[in-house]
């Protein structure tokens, strides 16, 4: 790590900003490091996520992998991959079971920093709906799928993916185009970048 990442990440995991409104009190969860060439923002962890603090510790992590077409141990290579959702800490779950997004005050105060600290990061995956409005902003479209099938709008630097959660398998039987067309260019760019080429 450089210095400025090593840092940066030294900040964030120490942040107790959010701390009064987080139910189980903050655990900033980010990884990797300034060769980093790939980056993936997310949400914000789940329950299992910030009782482990290994992003993507979970289902949606492993449907993640398959579309990457990577094992856990590359998946996880700081060197290669960061992972800095938007939001680094479990904001907790609504009535209906799924969590609450991401807590606003997360991506002003670091989103920023970690751009211009990551900056040999080539491609930064959009995983959801919150990663794409806080970087794309008015650039996106009005529905997540309409961003999402307008993926090579924002090549070379972004890439947007729903979330890989379980109600995504239905989503992509609807949206074929999805598994013709994104994921073999997803796993085209994912493998060159990881690979150093």
């Amino acid at each position: 790590m450089t210095e400025a990442v090593a840092d940066l990440f030294r900040e964030i995991r120490v942040c107790t900003h959010c701390a009064a409104d987080l139910p189980l009190g903050p655990r900033p969860v980010v990884r990797g490091r300034a060769s980093a060439r790939l980056r993936i923002v997310g949400q914000a962890p789940g329950i299992r996520v910030h009782n482990t603090g290994i992003p993507w510790n979970d289902p949606s992590g492993r449907r993640l992998r398959h579309w990457l077409d990577l094992d856990p141990e590359t998946f996880y290579n700081e060197a290669r991959i960061a992972i800095t959702p938007v939001g680094f800490c479990y904001p907790g779950t609504m009535e209906n079971g799924g969590d609450f997004p991401p807590r606003k005050e997360c991506a002003p105060l670091w989103q920023p920093r970690l751009r211009d600290a990551f900056a040999n990061v080539e491609l930064t995956l959009l995983v959801g709906a919150h990663a794409q409005a806080w970087f794309l902003g008015v650039r996106r479209e009005r529905t997540m799928t309409g961003t999402v099938r307008a993926w090579r709008r924002y090549l070379p630097t972004y890439m947007p993916l729903p979330h890989p959660s379980w109600r995504t398998m239905g989503w992509q039987k609807n949206n074929s185009w999805f598994d013709d067309e994104l994921i073999p260019e997803l796993r085209r760019r994912t493998a060159r970048l990881i690979a150093g080429d």
